[in-house]
């Protein structure tokens, strides 16, 4: 029988209150008796410190506790499982705690770089490669360039017009969206571009504000006056539709953005971003 993670935590409390007190006792609630019942299982008898209310810890069951736990294979108390891979949980026992663990995906981002050459592989113009976010030299590149859709990730090859040494990167579903948004967090704090490019509707440039993009990169606006249609903006998305109204009332009539959510909320006219076939052009969003 395995500690659950809840009666795992409170030992590990007990255990630091014990450092400073010589006794801690614990009402009998569910995670006490989770313990309870992992002690009666590994013949571990409690004696005058349990009743029917409460069980008492002192240094002595601590101990027995920890003796238990290294014969089990699982982890001392002094290891905090929590956050930790399961790989880095197999260096400190048996227990693979997946409730806990850090998530296979938690740091790993999916991004765009200039191809490296290989003999085995064909000749092509762009390497894409599932790295973690924290090994990026941010400093090599000037602008973070975020793309909504993982089909246009795959074919993005506006780089010229965008920016010298652009990091590009996919926005990320539930495998990569957790360790984009730490990405974008990191970069916001070095003040450079991030432009986001994605479905000219109201989610994409909702997720755009989301996720602290200081630009969209989207065709100019007379070409979308002459393409974008009712038919690619969905009617699921008009509940999103009362937020980006209140940002247009705060921007000045000149603003760049202006005109983009007038077609975007006046007309109810979007298009999809597997549909700009045209150069595109930075937006700020601020």
């Amino acid at each position: 029988m395995y500690l659950t993670p809840s009666a795992r935590k409170l030992l590990r409390d007990v255990a630091q209150q014990l450092r400073s007190e010589p006794v801690v006792q614990k009402d009998r609630r569910k995670v006490v008796n989770e313990v309870v019942a992992w002690l009666d299982e590994l013949h571990i008898d409690p004696g005058s410190r349990l009743t029917h209310a409460w069980l008492r810890f002192d240094r002595a069951l601590l101990a027995q506790v920890e003796g238990a736990l290294a014969l089990s294979g699982e982890a001392p108390l002094e290891i905090n499982l929590s956050g930790l891979s399961t790989i880095d949980q197999a260096r400190f026992g048996n227990r693979e705690q997946k409730s806990l663990r850090e998530k296979p995906r938690e740091h790993r981002v999916l991004v765009s770089l200039p191809a490296v050459g290989r003999p085995d592989v064909a000749e092509r113009q762009r390497d894409f490669v599932d790295l973690d976010w924290r090994d990026i030299d941010k400093s090599a590149f000037d602008t973070l360039i975020q793309l909504e859709n993982l089909d246009s990730f795959y074919v993005f090859e506006a780089l010229p017009a965008c920016s010298p040494r652009p990091l590009v990167a996919y926005r990320g579903d539930r495998h990569y969206g957790g360790g984009f948004a730490k990405l974008a967090t990191a970069w916001a704090a070095s003040t450079k571009p991030h432009l986001y490019c994605g479905d000219f509707d109201v989610i994409g440039i909702h997720n755009a504000i989301s996720s602290s993009a200081t630009h969209l990169l989207l065709p100019s606006l007379g070409w979308l006056d002459q393409h974008a249609t009712g038919a690619q903006l969905a009617s699921k998305q008009h509940d999103y539709q009362a937020s980006l109204r209140q940002r247009l009332a705060t921007l000045p009539e000149d603003h760049p953005l202006v005109g983009y959510l007038q077609l975007l909320l006046g007309e109810q006219r979007g298009l999809l971003q597997q549909w700009f076939d045209c150069d595109l052009v930075r937006v700020p969003l601020g």
